[in-house]
């Protein structure tokens, strides 16, 4: 029987253990943006896992780009909105 390899799903949960002292050592207001980042890459789980990706950090961190050009979008289709009222 061939090995098989951890869901990303399962790393993404592991690099999170792993930066918990990171994230502990954060101020308070900084530690809900340090879990968002993670629940910004759960988003996208699905997506990295068919990446099956050797180094779980890449698509960790294509996972929170994407996340974050959403959010650009958003704000910039409001700024055009409220540029047109």
């Amino acid at each position: 029987m061939g090995k098989i390899n951890p869901t990303y799903r399962a790393q993404l949960s592991w690099i999170e253990d792993d930066w918990s002292a990171f994230r502990r050592a954060l101020r308070a207001e900084h530690q809900g943006d340090f879990d968002c980042l993670f629940g910004q890459a759960r988003d996208f789980a699905d997506a990295a896992d068919h990446q099956n990706a050797m180094d779980p950090m890449e698509p960790l961190s294509m996972s929170i780009l994407l996340a974050h050009e959403k959010r650009i979008a958003e704000f910039e289709e409001q700024v055009m909105e409220l540029e047109a009222e």
